[in-house]
Formats: C-alpha cells, structure tokens, sequence
C-alpha cells in the first residue's frame, strides 16, 4: 500500500487561523479590523454629523471630554454639540483618520482637522484663515458603540494659524 503524504504550507498571516482557530491579523474578522471599520463610520458621521449615524456609534451614556469645558458632555446629543463648537467657527470642517491603534476595548486615534475660519470660534472673530491641525483621542467602546472619549486637539497650533495666538 502506498502512502499519499500532503504538505500544507502556511504563511504569517493564516498561520494564527488554522493552528490556534483565531483569526489572522488583518482579516476581515479580527476584532481590530472591526474596530478600524467602526472608526472609517466613525469618521463617516462626525463628517456629517448625521444624528442617525451619532444614535448608531453612541452610547445614550457616553461621556465626552471636551478641552476648554469643565463639565463633560453625555451621549450622541453631546457628540452633536461637540461637532456644532467645531463647524460654528470652521464650518467646512473635515476629519481625516490618519493612525489608529486598538487595544482591546480601546481605540487610540489620530486625526487631522482642516477648514476654514468663517465664525467666531473660542471668542476670535472669523479671519478666513485655514487651519490644519492634529487631533489625539482615545475611544472606550462598549457593547458596539462608544462608551467615552477623552480627545487632545492642538488648539494652541489652532489658534495660531487663526491668528488669534503668536507663533513662536
């Protein structure tokens, strides 16, 4: 009797999924490719700041911390607002996801806000300027939707391309 012998070769990549039953890195599947995929509608919404997409991503009892408030904002009504500060003084404001790292239930974003000033924004009278400015924020995701956000944007780099602030 002859004996067939089968080679199977795997790669880094399916090597996780067939010897250990968990999906490769990268994988439609994984749990941080979702995650990046809740971050691209992320985007989506607060683009749009669409209240169907702000129900959808946000839990009613998110806690938002917004810099230059002393009290939070709660749930996608909140979210709302925080995107109506933004869009009041820039109102072709526009979000681009530049990086993001997933750990878990939380998701550490990097962003790139640019518009252009064309309303009052933190008291400094619309000046038309452009701004390009970096945004650093951390996601806490929970049961599908986001929990809480703790953001750092540069609003020094920010008033400093509106005028409102020397450059050093």
């Amino acid at each position: 009797m002859q004996t067939t012998r089968r080679v199977l070769f795997l790669s880094a990549a399916t090597a996780p999924a067939f010897l250990f039953g968990c999906a490769a890195p990268g994988s439609e599947t994984s749990p941080a490719s979702a995650k990046r995929q809740f971050m691209a509608r992320f985007v989506e919404f607060i683009n749009t700041a669409d209240p169907r997409l702000a129900t959808e991503l946000v839990s009613p009892d998110a806690v938002f911390h917004v810099p230059g408030r002393a009290e939070p904002v709660h749930g996608p009504q909140g979210y709302l607002e925080i995107i109506g500060m933004m869009r009041g003084g820039f109102p072709d404001i526009r979000w681009t996801l530049e990086e993001t790292v997933v750990e878990g239930d939380v998701i550490a974003a990097r962003f790139t806000m640019r518009g252009t000033h064309r309303g009052a924004f933190f008291g400094v009278p619309p000046t038309g300027k452009t701004i390009a400015v970096q945004a650093l924020n951390f996601y806490r995701l929970s049961a599908g939707k986001i929990s809480s956000e703790v953001g750092q944007p540069d609003l020094l780099g920010l008033m400093q391309q509106i005028g409102a602030l020397p450059r050093s």
